[in-house]
């Protein structure tokens, strides 16, 4: 991956690899609003690992649907989007507003992907088994030396198994929701806290039930409640993870 842009490629013929093995992962799976991201980008940089948010390629793919006008339950028409999508991943000249710029067809859809409808959007693609594998190859592309923080709901149990730190973030829905609705404020949005919550629930729902790959806590995951927790409480829990699992000094 160049530094700084990563042109996400077709999908070729996939292998159970993983990617290179070679190179350690730290998964982070969780719930919506637990703070995966915020946490996966600040522990990466730490680090000086790559930063995969899977969670990103499947609202890149709903809202690609949205926009040629194909229906979130046509699953064929859905996996070859995803296997085509034109998309690219570049340095933000705004790093207030997130660790990258996501174009989309050459189009800037940073923040059109984290709207409650694009979000919702993707829990319903991420449903679909054959949307999944799509994207498998692209995900591993991101194991690349000298590691990846890796934030979603599968990727300590299906994208990157063999990861030798897999955390679990995860939070109060009520939590989840108030940090959502002050995000929106921040950023000048009109937003009613209940709304948002009864999304967070929907989601929950659909993301622990979804036949393949659901979300949950893998008995081999290191669990975090980040509900009372700060940002920095979090960070320094997890550099004491990487500590005693991955054997580096942060």
């Amino acid at each position: 991956m160049e530094a700084g842009l990563l042109r996400s490629k077709e999908g070729g013929g996939m292998t159970q690899d993983f990617g290179n093995s070679a190179v350690p992962v730290i998964a982070i799976d969780g719930p919506s609003g637990a703070g995966k991201g915020t946490i996966g980008q600040r522990l990466a940089q730490a680090l000086g690992f790559s930063f995969l948010d899977s969670g990103a390629l499947y609202r890149l793919s709903a809202l690609a649907a949205m926009h040629h006008g194909i229906e979130l339950d046509d699953e064929e028409s859905l996996s070859t989007l995803a296997a085509h999508l034109d998309v690219q991943f570049q340095s933000n000249p705004n790093p207030e507003n997130g660790g990258s710029l996501i174009l989309l067809e050459g189009e800037d859809v940073t923040r059109a992907i984290r709207t409650e409808e694009c979000g919702l959007a993707a829990s319903k693609v991420a449903a679909l088994p054959s949307v999944r594998q799509a994207l498998l190859e692209r995900q591993w592309a991101f194991r690349e030396s000298p590691g990846l923080v890796a934030d979603g709901r599968d990727m300590g149990s299906v994208v990157f198994p063999d990861a030798p730190l897999k955390v679990f973030l995860t939070a109060t829905a009520e939590e989840r929701a108030r940090r959502r609705y002050n995000q929106l404020l921040e950023k000048g949005e009109t937003a009613k806290i209940d709304e948002i919550l009864g999304d967070i629930v929907q989601r929950d729902q659909q993301d622990q039930q979804r036949a393949v790959a659901p979300l949950q806590a893998l008995p081999d995951a290191n669990v975090i409640d980040t509900t009372s927790m700060s940002i920095e409480q979090v960070i320094d829990e997890l550099k004491q993870l990487c500590r005693d699992h991955l054997k580096i000094e942060v």
